[in-house]
């Protein structure tokens, strides 16, 4: 049985920026991911201005680069067909420079993240699936499995962390999956080729029955998501699967679903009339789910397995990479105290919950208003007239500015005189 300092489940942006964080710390680290890299995911393929620092950090930023991946300077929002707001991310105060997004296939920028840690020296292994944990005294001390062989396997470890993402062994094991308050949505997503964007901008069109991102990377191809409420009436989820990756297999009719949303907004229908799907539609539900603290020693989780907001506030990559450094400060820690007891690594947490949970509420605000017409038109209005709240906003949405920016009483009350002009102000208790 093979032992590790440290062995990490997943090789997802944050499973591959926890494997190097700890690799550059000097510990002995193993990876294990049930797929066959290149493997693709459904996503965004957005990446905010704030990941640069940590990908440079990392050393995979200028690897990032050398595939030419698509720079937006910002958002550009449509409100119930109206005109796109387009909002560049805020300058620098530091620099002076304006900052951009990266937006690159997931099938391109995790296969170049595995890459970099296999020639780190982090071992990977490859379609082997973890299904369950090695216990010592109440406290994980290892993982156990099946190889592509069908083969059992198990490997030792001080500690282990679970970046398996929404569908996480932890989140299975220890029931720790907290679905939302309300309805659950579901997402689709496609590479379209010869879509006309008209600027360097993700673009957000709100309108019923949900909302689209739709953004170039790179290559003469953008990447279309349409998110939507699970209980869309024409939507027939009569007839679901859920696959063992947890994406939707729809049958019957979910492709004309996807196309006629699209198209029957004008203005994205603009954008898309002169374009092909060049891909099958794929899809996956339950976006927005939170996770109730882990209930022994010995287990880290991060990224997506930690819970996730919905893409509208923001992409996921950045929080993903954001907690692997988080945990790698605790993880460190552990080791120099010899100590991976639950209390300990609680404090990573804590320390999660102070940094994004900010950028949590911002989305259950923002959920408040993209499904209400009449409040999305008013809010867009007065961002329209208002370009610092604007660019602030924008700037919490990339990762550039603190979310307290933005959820502040100073921000909301700013925003709500904006926008209602002494109309009837939203009782922002029925968003909370």
């Amino acid at each position: 049985m093979n032992a590790y300092d440290v062995i990490v489940i997943g090789g997802g942006p944050a499973g591959c920026a926890m494997a190097l964080d700890l690799n550059r710390r000097g510990y002995d680290v193993a990876l294990c991911d049930q797929a066959k890299f290149p493997r693709d995911k459904v996503c965004g393929e957005f990446i905010s201005p704030g990941a640069d620092p940590i990908l440079e950090q990392l050393g995979v930023l200028s690897s990032i680069e050398a595939l030419s991946p698509k720079r937006l300077k910002g958002v550009a929002i449509s409100s119930y067909e109206s005109a796109e707001l387009e909002i560049d991310y805020p300058t620098s105060t530091e620099t002076g420079l304006s900052p951009t997004s990266l937006s690159v296939p997931r099938y391109q920028l995790d296969a170049l993240f595995l890459k970099q840690v296999q020639n780190a020296g982090v071992k990977v292994f490859e379609q082997h699936k973890i299904t369950d944990f090695i216990f010592d005294d109440g406290c994980v001390v290892g993982v156990k499995g099946w190889d592509e062989t069908k083969t059992s396997f198990s490997l030792n470890g001080k500690l282990v962390v679970d970046a398996g993402g929404r569908n996480a062994v932890s989140l299975r094991k220890f029931n720790l999956k907290r679905e939302p308050k309300g309805n659950s949505k579901i997402a689709f997503s496609a590479h379209w080729q010869g879509v006309r964007l008209p600027h360097d901008y993700c673009y957000m069109h709100v309108s019923h029955p949900g909302y689209t991102g739709i953004s170039s990377v790179g290559n003469g191809r953008a990447n279309v998501v349409l998110v939507v409420e699970a209980r869309e009436k024409s939507l027939d989820l009569t007839q679901k699967t859920l696959t063992g990756d947890g994406k939707l297999a729809l049958r019957g009719g979910a492709e004309a679903f996807y196309h006629r949303v699209l198209m029957q907004n004008s203005r994205r229908c603009k954008m898309l009339e002169g374009g092909e799907r060049v891909e099958p539609v794929r899809s996956v539900e339950s976006l927005a789910f939170a996770v109730k603290p882990v209930p022994c020693g010995g287990l880290v989780l991060v990224g997506d397995a930690t819970g996730f907001i919905d893409p509208f506030t923001g992409e996921g990559i950045y929080l993903s990479l954001r907690s692997s450094q988080l945990a790698g400060e605790v993880i460190h820690s552990g080791f120099q105290n010899s100590n991976f007891s639950r209390n300990f690594l609680s404090v990573y947490d804590e320390r999660r919950k102070q940094e994004f949970g900010g950028k949590f509420l911002l989305s259950r605000i923002l959920q408040g208003l993209i499904y209400n017409r009449v409040l999305c038109n008013r809010v867009m209005k007065s961002l329209s007239a208002n370009r610092v709240l604007a660019e602030t906003l924008v700037g919490v949405i990339g990762d550039i500015l603190p979310a307290k920016k933005v959820v502040s009483l100073k921000f909301l009350l700013q925003l709500l005189v904006e926008t209602f002009k002494g109309k009837a102000v939203l009782d922002l208790r029925k968003v909370l």
